[in-house]
């Protein structure tokens, strides 16, 4: 996993895995345990699942790379704290998953807090098994 600047300005996480190098065949396996990982976690709220790939496709004049297949994102708030309402700014979190091709790429935006870095990696880092 590697922590890398989108736009030159925003922290991101991403791991791109070979489509062979893991079991799952699609998206939707990836965000199915995603989802299953947000559900079981004790703080974790699960929120929603957004088929970017569909809404996009959907809009006039949009633009998908011919490389992407699929594109949807689990969104889930950890909330265990609000110390100040700047917070709400970086809240909820979203991890995206992109099919292209030939592999996966998995990423979120660095959150303002380790511990949900720490836990949100270890859940894409349990996808290769």
């Amino acid at each position: 996993m590697q922590e890398k600047m989108f736009k030159e300005k925003y922290h991101i996480f991403e791991i791109e895995y070979k489509k062979e190098e893991i079991k799952y065949k699609n998206v939707d396996e990836i965000i199915s345990f995603l989802e299953e990982k947000v559900k079981k976690h004790p703080i974790i709220s699960f929120i929603s699942i957004f088929d970017h790939y569909t809404h996009t496709k959907s809009l006039e004049n949009s633009v998908i790379s011919e490389n992407i297949i699929d594109a949807k994102n689990i969104i889930f708030c950890f909330g265990l704290e609000i110390p100040t309402p700047e917070v709400l700014a970086v809240r909820p979190r979203s991890i995206g998953v992109c099919e292209t091709k030939d592999s996966f790429v998995i990423n979120f935006l660095v959150a303002p807090n380790e511990t949900a870095n720490d836990t949100m990696k270890s859940f894409i880092k349990e996808i290769k098994g």
